[in-house]
């Protein structure tokens, strides 16, 4: 696959990074109860999906 033809951000090890209660977080693992209730209560949105060329 030549250089052009690769999509943006393909390669790219990337994890998932939210704001939840003020904070910056990859996981909630070390949330106590009352911040994973927040996460868990709050609505979710799904980023719009990009079109295939």
């Amino acid at each position: 696959m030549k250089a052009e033809e690769k999509k943006v951000g393909e390669g790219v090890n990337f994890e998932r990074i939210r704001r939840i209660t003020g904070y910056l977080v990859g996981t909630t693992d070390r949330f106590n109860n009352g911040k994973k209730a927040e996460e868990r209560d709050r609505v979710k949105h799904e980023a719009p999906k990009l079109a295939e060329k």
